[in-house]
């Protein structure tokens, strides 16, 4: 469907508003169909997203710096996201040793295990959507998302 029929526009759409609009509407698309996966689980996007990172860490700590560079969403509140995973014993935080105004974030085995759960939820979430183009179409796709942010 085009992006006008979705939005109900009455007016001829200028192309830019169109691709900005089309980005939008699709990714909120992509995010509420993955916080249904996450639901379940009590975790948010942005939490999700932590646990991957530190996951990534391969059983390194990462401090906070990291984690809010790696983040998809920067503007996130790294402090608080990492506070609500530790209340739920999916990380734990420690003062650095070698630098005490540092503060190092691990994940858990609990947190390995939500993410051993979610994965396969995950990959099906990202074939759902991409099913619908062949893998030039994607590599296209993606080509030109890159080209258009950068």
């Amino acid at each position: 469907m085009k992006i006008e029929d979705e939005i109900k526009s009455t007016i001829a759409l200028d192309i830019s508003k169109k691709i900005t609009l089309n980005i939008l509407y699709t990714q909120n698309v992509i995010i509420d169909n993955f916080n249904e996966i996450l639901k379940p689980y009590d975790i948010s996007g942005e939490q999700y997203n932590v646990l991957r990172i530190l996951r990534g860490q391969k059983g390194n700590p990462a401090n906070m710096c990291l984690i809010q560079e790696r983040m998809l969403a920067r503007t996130s509140n790294t402090t608080r996201l990492v506070d609500k995973l530790l209340l739920k014993k999916f990380v734990t935080r420690n003062v650095c040793s070698e630098n005490r105004r540092k503060i190092e974030v691990q994940i858990t085995q609990k947190g390995l295990d939500i993410l051993t759960e979610l994965d396969p939820k995950v990959i099906a979430h990202e074939h759902f959507f991409s099913k619908k183009l062949c893998t030039e179409e994607l590599e296209q796709l993606n080509y030109l998302l890159e080209k258009y942010r950068n």
